[in-house]
């Protein structure tokens, strides 16, 4: 019996490479980590804070915290097909102007843009900041 507990044992281990994938992680901080188990590599991806998000039927606006130089294309948007349709925002990079604009920027695509037909459900994935 002891022994084929040790040959399982040894049959797993030796299983376990051929086993490979990927896991990702997504908490609601909206940090997204990824993680290869072949070799281990790690990707984290910080989603932009959103202050408020409208939608119109026609357009996204989002306002976002910034230090004066934020506009759209300080973003990275992607879409991920779906009822409804879920989008993340990424800050391509930081806003690293010297004015502080306390009430936030407003950001704008609209529905072309993005790739959404008129009216789709669309879920953001960002965090909330207030």
């Amino acid at each position: 019996m002891r022994q084929a507990s040790i040959r399982a044992a040894v049959a797993a281990v030796a299983l376990l490479p051929l086993l490979g994938g990927c896991v990702i992680y997504s908490n609601d901080g909206g940090e997204k980590i990824t993680v290869a188990s072949d070799r281990v590599s790690v990707q984290t991806e910080t989603l932009e804070a959103v202050r408020k998000v409208d939608f119109d039927g026609q357009k996204l606006n989002v306002v976002v915290g910034s230090n004066g130089c934020t506009e759209a294309s300080s973003f990275e948007v992607k879409i991920k097909d779906g009822d409804p349709a879920e989008l993340s925002l990424t800050r391509r990079a930081p806003d690293l102007c010297k004015a502080l604009v306390r009430e936030g920027v407003t950001v704008s695509w609209t529905y072309a843009e993005l790739g959404l037909e008129a009216g789709q459900p669309v879920r953001v994935l960002n965090p909330i900041s207030l």
